[in-house]
């Protein structure tokens, strides 16, 4: 079995380890233009130099209506490409691998921020909020009604994910993720619990996961064969009669014939009110399941905090890679104290941070 820091590669791209940086929404964008910052370059900067093999910048909208919030980044238009060029060209300095998470948020979208507000639930328009879209007219519960999308709407959030993809590839990003997980748009449409659509799009498992693999399959034909494209899945909603580990193994092996490359697992955020069984590495077995049914690479998120953890993980075989998110909020540059932790001599620790390396 490979190692927590073997490298790792992926079509044209070579990782130099597998502790990547999952992608972390920071609502800091307060001109609510989806305009990356001063911030985000320092943020991912410092997690670059961290000696993460991967870092992904957060889920990024790929039209105004699929932010999360007003106060998320963008990609749906030349002054944000540019504007996450220097952040990519740092990461890059840094000897790091850049990704960026390209997400609709569907009937989640148009929320106040995580912080800074007393509010919650949705924005109104007369705060700059905004109508959002679903597969069906049906709530996220404290939510906003969406509106259902129609045909045409389908095939624009196709082409608005095609798009975003090539701009992120002309911005440098050497990866791109899609954001099938969290009860975002694609996560609504691949789940029944959000999808009551009685057309192509809805009803069975081939029907849901249909917009999905259009996208995967247009992202694919874009951008060609050289960029590594992974899909970040939520493995079940923790409800009955929702989605699942099974649906997610079947799905990511039909993504995978699409265009597909690997797969990010987390769990839940379709449905509130679920009992989610919190705890170290709790979504490890659910990135095993699906890495063993599916036959496809996939990496683990949730809770992994200590060294020996994440080594254990990817030594075991139960993820190909780990992700790393509020652990490394705390610690930037846990990866190279994992590599000291165990006894690993890696050559890329910045020059300014040497005398910390003994």
């Amino acid at each position: 079995m490979p190692a927590l820091f073997d490298p790792i590669t992926l079509r044209d791209t070579t990782f130099r380890n597998r502790l990547w940086v999952a992608p972390m929404c920071q609502y800091s964008v307060f001109d609510e233009d989806g305009v990356p910052t001063n911030w985000h370059l320092v943020h991912l900067g410092a997690l670059a130099s961290g000696g993460a093999g991967l870092v992904i910048a957060e889920a990024t909208g790929v039209t105004p209506e699929g932010r999360i919030t007003p106060r998320d980044t963008g990609i749906w238009n030349d002054e944000q490409r540019d504007r996450w060029r220097p952040v990519v060209d740092f990461i890059h300095s840094q000897g790091a691998a850049a990704g960026i998470q390209l997400g609709h948020a569907g009937r989640k979208a148009s929320t106040y921020p995580a912080w800074g507000f007393d509010e919650q639930g949705t924005v109104p328009e007369s705060e700059g909020g905004w109508r959002t879209v679903a597969p069906s007219a049906v709530a996220f519960t404290g939510y906003d009604e969406p509106t259902a999308l129609d045909s045409d709407g389908i095939d624009a959030i196709v082409a608005a994910f095609t798009a975003g993809a090539v701009r992120a590839i002309e911005a440098g990003f050497d990866v791109l993720e899609v954001h099938a997980a969290h009860g975002y748009l694609l996560h609504q449409f691949l789940s029944p619990l959000s999808n009551q659509r009685e057309d192509e799009y809805g009803g069975s498992l081939e029907n849901r996961a249909r917009l999905l693999l259009r996208a995967v399959a247009a992202i694919r034909a874009a951008v060609g064969e050289t960029v590594p494209l992974i899909v970040r899945f939520s493995g079940t909603d923790y409800a009955a009669g929702g989605w699942d580990e099974k649906q997610t193994a079947t799905v990511a092996g039909w993504a995978r014939a699409a265009g597909a490359d690997f797969f990010d697992i987390s769990s839940g955020g379709n449905i509130a009110g679920v009992t989610v069984p919190i705890g170290p590495g709790y979504q490890v077995p659910i990135a095993e399941y699906v890495k063993r049914v599916a036959g496809v690479p996939t990496s683990a998120v949730g809770l992994i905090t200590e060294a020996q953890q994440a080594a254990d993980i990817v030594a075991s075989g139960q993820a190909d890679v780990v992700l790393l998110a509020r652990q490394v909020l705390r610690d930037p540059h846990f990866p190279l104290r994992a590599a000291r932790e165990l006894g690993v001599d890696v050559d890329y620790w910045p020059s300014q941070y040497l005398r910390a390396r003994r």
